[in-house]
């Protein structure tokens, strides 16, 4: 039989640290089964066939993220929208988001890759700005807002840090769209004229540590009580089966 007479400062200092430590620890297993499903949810879209745009579109298209779609049409290079502050093989440079029109006149904005900072200047990577009519093959990427402590993007400069693609698209000339606008595509790992922009920047290492998170909330409330009995064991608060430590 465990009998505990509490005392009043360790109890009110420890009661809210546990009970927070204990919320803290289950809030992180419920993450930890909501990124399981979007982990799982992820890997079944990329192991689909490509869709075309029009199947995209006609419902939800987030619901295909990372998933990969076809799409064709005609770049417009000159509309292109800078990423900084990119790196490809420990190299620092930008990524490059250009509009596709595609053939039946819709605007979707594509992030054809990587280039190096030296060759921001569309004169000097000449051979991967493509003319004409292409096919390509495109990841689904949701529209991106910014991060805690991230630059603001600063649009008149061209200077952009997340993908904003409502406003990019209206940049662009292209007019709202509830379907389009929450939504781009990232270019697979397929070669461009001249090497650059350099596809496949796509990252799909998403982490999901929630369970070891959570293990040292619990970890942590488990310490407190027991420090918290020890404390009371010590001051003779505590009887467990009869047994009191007694002061000296």
């Amino acid at each position: 039989m465990i009998r505990l007479r509490p005392a009043l400062w360790p109890t009110l200092i420890s009661l809210p640290i546990l009970v927070l430590s204990l919320g803290l620890g289950i809030w992180q297993m419920e993450r930890r089964e909501w990124k399981r499903d979007i982990l799982d949810r992820l890997a079944v879209n990329q192991a689909a066939a490509p869709l075309t745009l029009d199947e995209l579109l006609r419902g939800d298209p987030l619901r295909h993220e990372y998933g990969r779609v076809k799409v064709a049409g005609t770049f417009e290079h000159g509309k292109e929208f800078h990423l900084a502050a990119r790196s490809h093989k420990n190299k620092v440079g930008l990524q490059v988001v250009t509009p596709l029109r595609t053939d039946d006149g819709r605007i979707v904005l594509f992030d054809r890759g990587w280039i190096p900072s030296e060759k921001k200047e569309p004169a000097k990577r000449a051979e991967g700005q493509v003319a004409g009519r292409v096919e390509l093959t495109g990841i689904v990427r949701r529209s991106q807002v910014r991060r805690q402590y991230a630059p603001e993007n600063v649009p008149d400069k061209n200077v952009w840090f997340h993908v904003d693609v409502p406003l990019m698209r209206q940049l662009a000339g292209a007019p709202p769209d509830p379907g389009l606008d929450i939504f781009f595509l990232d270019a697979d790992a397929a070669p461009n004229p001249g090497g650059v922009p350099v596809g496949g920047q796509t990252r799909l290492d998403i982490p999901n540590d929630h369970l070891q998170y959570a293990i040292t909330w619990f970890l942590i409330a488990l310490a407190l009580a027991g420090v918290y009995l020890a404390y009371h064991w010590e001051n003779g608060r505590l009887e467990i089966a009869g047994r009191t430590k007694r002061k000296p």
